[in-house]
């Protein structure tokens, strides 16, 4: 067990259960409602030797043909879970593996859709809504976990967030949103994977850019986030900043696909907003690491790509092809995005469609003991052990 100052962490599942814990909460997760953007994709495309020289090649031609470059901040992709198959699909890992009862907080891009209609479906202390702000800052953006809006203003609220996201001229200042959003006492702020270059500004540059956000605004978070989908190295660096500026640090599994997410929160209260208090008012997390973080992070990453460009007969909002669930505005910022399978009716190329046969079989069960004795493990050390 790791720990440091008021963050506990555990490898064991069975010690926490037996150390009064009541409920286990899994954070950041991901449905169709939230729009993943696909501005990483040139940066990654022109890195792959055998796929590079196709997508230079496409991009051309397409500048060729509408007279400007193809704009990828106006693509986007969606997951292919419902909120419904999250909350069933991390529910039942939560009740048979520990015994607890389940609290689900889904954390969509810039969206709260999932959450509204969990109020619905759901108990709402169980089941908050949430989301997953995106908030631009100097050279680059951060993303903020925002969790358990009150239920009255979450719509009003999320508009204001998405003025400001999206730079209206009439949008709150940053330190004014956050302030508001801390005089709610259930909601709970998280700066999400804080060392993480998403925006692909370069490490030192994102790093002076996240010591600038933490001194200007660190007094505003309630705590940091170690990521299910990062490096344990990183997020070592994430547990040691929370030292640092005297936050505590909670778990988020930040799943796309429809494997249930490898770090939970564990709490000794029955509730979700007893639960923020744990952390806001005392300081408080216990992080459970599941046996699925431990797994080869590139088999994780190959198993979540097959799932995302899956078939999904009767999916919830008719995207059951992968071509169904990608948008581009191929005209540009004023043409309405349509999915990719407007324009490729039949599948697309033969070369995308290789490509994406292989990303099947790589992720696929049969091939998962292969790469499990191909590929290294992620290798866990406590170093701040006492």
């Amino acid at each position: 067990m790791l720990k440091r100052d008021r963050t506990r962490i555990h490898l064991d599942r069975r010690n926490p259960i037996s150390d009064g814990c009541q409920a286990a909460a899994s954070l950041h997760c991901h449905t169709h409602f939230s729009k993943e953007i696909l501005s990483f994709i040139p940066y990654y495309a022109t890195r792959v030797p055998l796929l590079a020289s196709y997508f230079e090649a496409g991009l051309e031609r397409y500048q060729k043909s509408h007279g400007r470059p193809l704009d990828f901040g106006q693509a986007w992709w969606t997951p292919p879970v419902t909120p419904r198959q999250v909350i069933e699909i991390e529910s039942l890992q939560i009740e048979k593996e520990l015994g607890l009862p389940a609290m689900v907080s889904i954390t969509d891009h810039d969206d709260i859709e999932a959450g509204l209609l969990l109020q619905v479906l759901n108990t709402p202390h169980q089941h908050p809504i949430s989301l997953e702000w995106t908030v631009p800052f100097e050279s680059g953006f951060f993303h903020l976990g925002i969790h358990n809006l009150p239920r009255e203003e979450s719509n009003g609220i999320t508009a204001e967030l998405m003025k400001y996201t999206k730079g209206a001229a009439d949008a709150r200042n940053l330190a004014e949103l956050l302030d508001w959003l801390n005089q709610s006492p259930s909601t709970l702020i998280v700066l999400n994977h804080p060392f993480w270059d998403i925006e692909l500004i370069g490490g030192d540059e994102h790093r002076r850019c996240l010591r600038q956000f933490i001194a200007e605004h660190g007094r505003q978070l309630h705590a940091l986030e170690i990521n299910g989908f990062r490096k344990w190295r990183e997020n070592k660096e994430t547990i040691a900043l929370g030292a640092e500026i005297g936050l505590p640090v909670v778990s988020g599994g930040d799943r796309h696909g429809c494997q249930p997410n490898t770090l939970l929160n564990l709490t000794r209260s029955h509730s979700f907003a007893e639960m923020v208090a744990e952390i806001r008012d005392d300081g408080y997390s216990e992080i459970l690491v599941m046996p699925g973080y431990q797994e080869s992070m590139v088999m994780r990453v190959f198993e979540t790509v097959a799932e995302v460009i899956g078939h999904y007969p009767g999916h919830g909002l008719g995207r059951e092809l992968w071509s169904d669930r990608i948008f581009f505005a191929l005209g540009g910022e004023a043409d309405e995005p349509r999915p990719l399978s407007h324009y490729w009716p039949n599948g697309g190329p033969g070369w995308v469609q290789t490509s994406l046969w292989l990303l099947r079989r790589l992720g696929s069960k049969q091939l998962k003991a292969a790469l499990r004795l191909a590929l290294a493990p992620e290798r866990i050390r406590f170093e701040y052990e006492s």
